[in-house]
């Protein structure tokens, strides 16, 4: 597998995400239970924000002095396409996750410890499947081609699909857990378990927890041939995503109010999907270059963004002009 990662980078890559996750443990513990302001979610996430491009700045700067400037620039586009994609597609992530919380009634203090314990199992999944898709490529040259369809056809699923509440009833691993464990009906503060007349139960929560892991590893599958078509490199793969990972707690908490304005992203990541499936399956006739493919997925999400803001706008107008 040929990465500009040497060994360092990873060792200290490493140290940076375990550092991360026990300051923001920390930091959960010391505030207790406790329901995220908006004012806390931006703080947070313009921090992941910021963090993820002081790395590629400093990534840039140390390719360019060992490697050459053509190599920092193309590397350093890589990881910037890399993360909007990743960060964009966790925004659908929230969305499923806000779903999960609403069907539940999952208290908004108890949220931010369940994304927390969803962040680390994504983290530990996203790295195994990121190292098994590497040898994978490596091996075989042909997968690039089943990443590609897989792509194209999970794009056009996402826009069949867009626009419809999944319905959470039908979810089978929740159809599992109700026929082989015994969940009671509220929570217990943030316990997992809890003794109800002497018989052990699993809280409301427990199930919560399982079932955004089981998403995680949905989106996983998703995400990571996305990734591995702007880029073959498991190091820029890795870091892209653990930074658009770490900054999901957050994220979460900012957009969760405004969920309902942004009804056009699902088209706009769908297009993103097919636009990239398509990039890998014509990767040995024509390669798509990085910055061309950087600009059309900026502006892809982009437009589906404000184009979701104005028509929410606008119907809202008219629905305040047929009000009065």
């Amino acid at each position: 597998m040929e990465t500009i990662g040497t060994w360092w980078m990873w060792a200290a890559f490493a140290v940076f995400v375990l550092v991360a996750i026990a300051v923001d443990l920390l930091v959960m513990e010391k505030q207790g239970a406790h329901v995220v302001t908006f004012r806390e979610a931006l703080v947070w996430s313009l921090i992941w924000f910021s963090l993820a491009f002081v790395f590629v700045a400093w990534l840039w700067w140390y390719l360019d002095g060992t490697q050459g400037r053509a190599v920092a620039n193309t590397v350093s586009m890589e990881f910037v396409t890399g993360y909007l994609v990743e960060k964009s597609l966790s925004v659908d992530n929230i969305f499923v996750f806000l779903m999960i919380f609403t069907y539940f009634a999952v208290p908004a203090e108890f949220q931010k410890r369940a994304l927390i314990i969803g962040i680390i199992g994504a983290i530990v999944l996203r790295t195994i499947l990121i190292i098994a898709g590497a040898w994978l490529l490596a091996q075989f040259h042909w997968i690039l081609y089943v990443f590609g369809a897989f792509l194209v056809i999970t794009g056009f699923k996402m826009a069949f699909a867009a626009g419809k509440e999944p319905s959470i009833e039908d979810n089978p691993v929740l159809k599992l857990m109700k026929k082989r464990i015994r969940i009671a009906p509220n929570f217990d503060g943030e316990r997992l378990t809890t003794m109800i007349e002497g018989v052990k139960h699993y809280t409301p929560l427990f199930v919560v927890l399982i079932l955004i892991g089981t998403t995680d590893v949905i989106f996983a599958v998703d995400s990571i041939p996305a990734i591995f078509a702007i880029t073959k490199d498991p190091f820029i793969v890795l870091t892209a995503n653990v930074f658009a990972i770490l900054g999901l707690r957050a994220l979460y908490f900012l957009l969760a109010d405004l969920a309902n304005r942004f009804h056009l992203l699902a088209y706009g990541l769908a297009l993103v999907l097919v636009f990239i499936g398509v990039k890998m399956l014509l990767l040995d006739v024509y390669e798509i270059p990085i910055g061309a493919a950087l600009t059309v997925t900026a502006s892809i999400i982009a437009i589906s963004i404000l184009a979701s803001i104005w028509t929410t706008r606008k119907s809202g107008r008219r629905a305040q002009i047929m009000g009065e």
